[in-house]
């Protein structure tokens, strides 16, 4: 019988992917999988085949729901785990219950850094970082079992803390790509995510400047929406950049796909954005979509492998719009063989191996 494995993390669990993927993948090896998150900024219908729960939060902000949620996840994971469970934090905003009671039972516990936490760019300069900092520092040098989302994390994380992570990056699936690939009139420039700040959005709406017979779609939701939507009526460009909110998974795959130019244009809004490999870079390659690229570490290795489509020379709106022309004019037909390539390279089934092989690991 194999363990129980308690996968946690801060967050309403609804468009998080990484973990829908994983928790998938323990639960067809044979683990008994629970998920818990909590109920910030919504908690919509979701269908699992592995029990799931929301914790509560009735806190006004995310400085003392943080706290909320560490306090009922303790007392959560105190109850429910035993000599037979595995844990496993999802970031550092999970990471100090799960240690606290791995340690109380002598149980393993795998820690999953999606990002560098406490170098995220809306905790720059603020007391939270340190307390983030702090903690890292207490707790990451002490774990046996670490997996991180890129490699240069990996590194980051090897030099600061000397631990080892094992790298399991957040690609799809492989997707086998049979489609007619549309011929679009407007051509489609597609970002999908957060809409937050260092994405360089603000940046590619004014790029819209410069472009012709183009039309800007943003799927996603995040806390700079507002204001990118006041930009795109002050620069009179709503007839050429369209807001479409926040999509199921499997609703924004259906639109990934019909895009001619992905973009992945992250500015360096500390280490944890200079370090990343954004899931929307792994999303277009596998829906054989061409992306304009930041240049950035992560993504200038994959344009060292296999030629995807552009790197920007900054953030200029005239050289956003240049690298979305000069992708365009190659067109997304004569990308293809190339984004094959990727897409074989970059997809969940060579990631779920390394995963099951750290829990293999931790049951022993």
């Amino acid at each position: 019988m194999k363990k129980k494995i308690i996968t946690s993390a801060f967050s309403n669990l609804y468009t998080d992917q990484r973990i829908e993927k994983v928790c998938r993948t323990l639960h067809e090896a044979g683990y008994q999988v629970e998920l818990i998150g909590n109920d910030w900024k919504g908690a919509e219908h979701m269908e699992r085949p592995y029990p799931f729960s929301r914790i509560h939060l009735s806190s006004g902000n995310l400085k003392t729901g943080y706290f909320e949620f560490n306090w009922k996840l303790y007392h959560q994971l105190k109850e429910k785990a035993d000599q037979n469970t595995i844990l496993h934090a999802n970031d550092v905003d999970a990471l100090l219950p799960n240690y606290l009671i791995a340690k109380k039972l002598n149980i393993p516990l795998v820690f999953d850094s999606h990002e560098i936490f406490s170098e995220m760019p809306a905790i720059q300069g603020k007391m939270s970082q340190k307390i983030w900092r702090y903690l890292e520092k207490k707790v990451i040098p002490n774990l046996k079992f670490m997996i991180t989302a890129s490699g240069s994390y990996a590194k980051w994380f090897q030099k600061k803390y000397g631990i080892d992570p094992v790298v399991i990056q957040n690609a799809p699936k492989k997707q086998d790509f049979t489609m007619e690939i549309p011929e679009n009139n407007p051509k489609i420039f597609l970002y999908q995510g957060s809409i937050n700040p260092f994405r360089g959005i603000d940046k590619a709406i004014l790029a819209m400047h410069h472009l012709d017979g183009v039309v800007f779609k943003i799927a996603g939701d995040g806390p700079r929406k507002d204001e990118y939507e006041d930009l795109v009526k002050k620069e009179k460009l709503g007839h050429k950049v369209q807001f479409l909110g926040k999509l199921k998974p499997d609703d924004l795959r259906k639109i990934t796909v019909t895009a001619d130019v992905g973009m992945s244009i992250e500015e360096n809004g500390g280490e944890s954005y200079f370090y990343s490999l954004p899931n929307k870079v792994l999303d277009c390659i596998q829906s054989r979509v061409p992306l304009i690229l930041a240049n950035l570490p992560e993504m200038q290795n994959i344009m060292n492998q296999f030629d995807v489509g552009e790197i920007v020379k900054d953030h200029q709106p005239e050289n956003i719009a240049a690298a979305v022309k000069n992708v365009l004019e190659k067109g997304r037909k004569n990308y293809q063989h190339e984004l094959e390539k990727a897409s074989g390279a970059f997809c969940w089934e060579n990631e779920e191996i390394k995963l099951l092989k750290v829990f293999e690991k931790a049951s022993e």
